[in-house]
């Protein structure tokens, strides 16, 4: 359990944390929970800075990194479908990714090989944090007009969440790619004769 593993465990037991303040509604609570996303972000970035830098990347590392991310952006983008500001669909593509490529490295691991995260899906996990983060900053925005600012027109709230959801249909279809990249990359795993 080296440190950039310590840091990764750090940002799974902030999933907890970060969906609580998500869904309680106290006072500007997209804040705090924008501020454990961010730190969770940190985390991920630092984790494989520092493994590569210390040459510190262990098989551990390179199985448990990927869980981390998609319990953050699994949890987000669950809680963005409970309170309505994210669609059905854009979550159940990513989800069902997500099962593909868990599978993918369940089939691999029985041979004794790890699958690291590639390009596309570092891009694809970038292009989530980014909507996440927008979608984040559009609800604070929301709940600062409604406690603040009632005299603007409806449009000045309504079109943040547009954007945002804008930035979240993009991250679902590098998500997609990447998914399909992964099952190509990988799809000797898949014939009747392995």
């Amino acid at each position: 359990m080296n440190l950039p593993n310590k840091l990764t465990l750090a940002r799974i037991l902030m999933v907890p944390l970060y969906m609580v303040l998500l869904l309680w509604p106290f006072p500007f609570h997209y804040v705090a929970a924008l501020a454990v996303f961010g730190m969770a972000s940190l985390t991920d970035y630092f984790d494989g800075q520092i493994a590569r830098s210390r040459n510190l990347v262990t098989n551990l590392g390179k199985f448990l990194d990927p869980i981390a991310d998609k319990m953050l952006t699994t949890a987000a983008f669950l809680v963005f479908l409970a309170i309505g500001v994210t669609d059905v669909w854009a979550v159940m593509l990513v989800m069902t990714r997500e099962f593909m490529v868990t599978s993918v490295r369940l089939m691999a691991a029985k041979d004794g090989t790890v699958v690291a995260a590639s390009f596309s899906g570092k891009l694809k996990t970038v292009a989530q944090y980014v909507a996440i983060i927008a979608m984040m900053c559009a609800l604070t925005w929301q709940d600062i007009c409604a406690a603040y600012l009632t005299q603007l027109p409806p449009i000045a709230t309504s079109l943040p969440i547009l954007i945002s959801q804008i930035f979240i249909w993009i991250s679902v279809a590098l998500t997609c790619i990447s998914g399909v990249q992964y099952f190509w990359q990988f799809r000797h795993y898949f014939k009747e004769d392995c």
